[in-house]
């Protein structure tokens, strides 16, 4: 479980949201699910599928989120596909729409399937922290806690922060707990600054 402070990106997501006021709101989720396709450019064994029939790591390079979704039917998980390369509008759509057709099982199989790394969120339902189950065959799963407003030590004085707690589980057969805990801490950086979000990584030579 680590501490991010979301400031910044609260800020940013009214801001996006006042620019846009006929439109849905835009939550966590889709800036999240972004900031993790970024992340991950530098940890790509977190986005692997373990295939255990042929006792093989599939690696991807392409990023398929599975959104958590309750339904009355219990847990689903349907996928964003390419989540890498859509914008930050369009991701947010492709999140309400999988996720509203598997909580009113129109979903299909293939809808279903194929995900690479899966984030889940109950939103304001959410407590401090979780623990989430990794969605096999994946080796990684990020969840959302509750975001709340909490006083905190800045520059030596005391100050009013958004904060909320990411909670991540790994599969330690294959994801090395330092390189673990690196793909949190670079997730989180990019979420407490979160204009960081929306640079492409810059190419070495």
């Amino acid at each position: 479980v680590e501490e991010v402070d979301i400031t910044e990106l609260e800020s940013l997501r009214q801001h996006l949201n006042s620019k846009n006021p006929s439109g849905p709101g835009l939550t966590y989720l889709p800036l999240v699910v972004m900031a993790l396709t970024r992340a991950l450019e530098s940890f790509p064994q977190c986005n692997v599928l373990y295939d255990a029939a042929r006792g093989v790591l599939v690696r991807h390079s392409a990023v398929h989120v599975g959104i958590a979704t309750q339904t009355p039917d219990g847990l689903k998980v349907p996928v964003v596909r390419h989540a890498q390369s859509l914008p930050l509008w369009d991701l947010a759509a492709a999140i309400r729409s999988v996720a509203e057709r598997a909580r009113t099982n129109k979903a299909t199989r293939e809808e279903l399937l194929g995900s690479t790394i899966t984030v889940t969120s109950l939103g304001k339902l959410g407590g401090i922290a979780s623990t989430p189950v990794i969605n096999a065959p994946e080796v990684a799963i990020i969840g959302l806690n509750k975001a709340v407003e909490r006083p905190v030590v800045r520059d030596g004085a005391v100050a009013v922060r958004r904060i909320m707690n990411l909670s991540s589980s790994f599969d330690h057969r294959f994801v090395d707990g330092y390189d673990a805990a690196a793909m949190i801490q670079a997730l989180k950086d990019l979420l407490e600054h979160p204009a960081t979000i929306f640079i492409p990584k810059a190419k070495t030579s």
